[in-house]
Order: structure tokens, then sequence, then C-alpha cells
């Protein structure tokens, strides 16, 4: 099991972004969370196995279909198995 840190840039605020990226990071057995920061990024804490990564990532580089993204910086952290779910925060 890995751990990763995400930060997305562009337009990601007010495109349902969080609740997309939920709703597939659910979808490919990952847990963690999504939430928006007050710079207009969107920060999320992932957690599952490596071998879905490649999909959450194409996905995060796309967005929803309103969503402009221009960056998608991933950080490997110590894994820490400390979520059940996949949840937004606000």
């Amino acid at each position: 099991m890995k751990r990763w840190h995400f930060l997305i840039t562009g337009k990601v605020q007010g495109v349902f972004f969080r609740a997309h990226m939920q709703r597939v990071a659910k979808s490919l057995g990952f847990t963690g969370w999504v939430k928006n920061l007050p710079d207009g990024s969107v920060e999320a804490i992932v957690e599952g196995s490596e071998i879905n990564l490649a999909a959450l990532l194409d996905w995060c580089r796309e967005g929803p279909p309103c969503a402009d993204v221009s960056q998608v910086e991933v950080t490997d952290e110590p894994y820490k198995g400390d979520y059940t779910n996949f949840s937004v925060r606000h």
C-alpha cells in the first residue's frame, strides 16, 4: 500500500473537481480526502494500491469537463492507513 499527496492547479475550483475526484478515487479503491485550498488549487491525500495510480493521475490531468488543469504535483509519503473511505473536505 502507498500514500500520495496531490496538488492540482489550474481552473479546478467551481467545476465539481472534488466530487468527481471522490467518485473516481472510490471506484479505483483509494481512500483519503480532497479539498479546495484558498489559492484556488485542490489538494488531496490518497492511499491505496499503486496499481491504479496511473489511472487516477490520468483523470487528475484532465479533471471534470469544465476544469482546465495546468499542473498535477504528486509526492510520495509514508503509508499510514489513516482512512476507511475517500471524502471531500470543506
